[in-house]
């Protein structure tokens, strides 16, 4: 309903229905991005159609610990330590890696997106009460915050989720709250308050649409984080159960097998690194691209 308003409403909508253009024109001129493009493709890819693409069934043990090397014809990339596929293995711990990435990210986005909203549209003393409880998060790194709900809870993907998303709601709260802040200034939101909109309307019809690229980005920053935080649970035995192959938990395994087997921690090592690298240009790129003051600039 922004078009209703002045003319300032109509050019952020405006500029908005034109991200992903955007968002092309970057890749288009950029090569890190392009890089980031193709890497986080190639990832959600082999995420997404593991059972169709591993080669061996990756809980498959043949009981000759460490007995293939790299880069053989059977298993391209060796066996880890009980003799199963290392292939098949780092494309099913993809699909955990970028399940816990999403859903982490999603359940801090959704619960620090309303707590932003909240307080700043609300102001006040709810804007005191909920920023509080959002610095006392702040306080605490997300590992210990992370490791701490992971004991209480126990292991498993879904409190893994939990544990990591926790530790991000903050993040998606400060960074809502100051865009709201900002919006509340702008003249299409005394526009919308003296047509008698009520408050639900008017933060969902024109608040939140306006903090959305902001948020994108960040969503994007965060899910590599996340990666790590459950590749980092994982090497400490606190992630997911130990017979889920997660990447995490092939970097753990291998530590003990680093002079005879170096394959097993170097290659998920790398991946890792390479993987969370891919999603941080990504992330720079939508940076770019949903930057509205570049996009006025030009």
């Amino acid at each position: 309903m922004s078009s209703r308003f002045d003319a300032d409403a109509g050019k952020v909508f405006g500029v908005r229905t034109d991200l992903l253009e955007q968002f092309a024109e970057t890749v288009r001129r950029d090569l890190k991005a392009k890089v980031g493009v193709v890497i986080v493709t190639l990832f959600v890819f082999a995420a997404v159609f593991a059972p169709e693409l591993a080669p061996h069934d990756p809980m498959a043990q043949d009981f000759i610990p460490l007995s293939q090397p790299a880069l053989s014809a059977e298993t391209p990339l060796g066996t880890d330590s009980y003799g199963r596929d290392l292939l098949s293995r780092l494309m099913y711990g993809a699909r955990i890696s970028l399940g816990v990435g999403l859903g982490a990210v999603v359940f801090g986005a959704v619960t620090g997106v309303v707590l932003g909203l909240l307080a700043g549209f609300y102001g006040g003393w709810i804007d005191d009460l909920l920023m509080r409880g959002v610095d006392v998060m702040w306080a605490f790194p997300w590992l210990l915050i992370a490791i701490m709900l992971v004991s209480i809870f126990g292991q498993g993907v879904w409190n893994v989720v939990i544990a990591v998303g926790f530790a991000y709601i903050d993040d998606f709260a400060r960074i809502t709250r100051g865009e709201v802040l900002s919006i509340r200034e702008e003249e299409y939101m005394l526009a919308a308050e003296s047509v008698g909109l009520g408050d639900l309307e008017i933060v969902f019809e024109e608040v939140f649409p306006n903090t959305v690229a902001p948020i994108i980005v960040q969503f994007t920053v965060l899910v590599a984080r996340a990666m790590l935080a459950e590749a980092t649970l994982s090497f400490l035995g606190l992630g997911v159960k130990p017979s889920t192959p997660t990447w995490g938990a092939l970097l753990g395994q291998g530590r003990d097998f680093i002079t005879q087997a170096w394959w097993i921690s170097i290659i998920p090592g790398v991946l890792i690194m390479i993987t969370v690298l891919g999603i941080n240009l990504f992330g720079d790129a939508l940076r770019d691209a949903f930057d509205v003051r570049e996009v006025d600039a030009e």
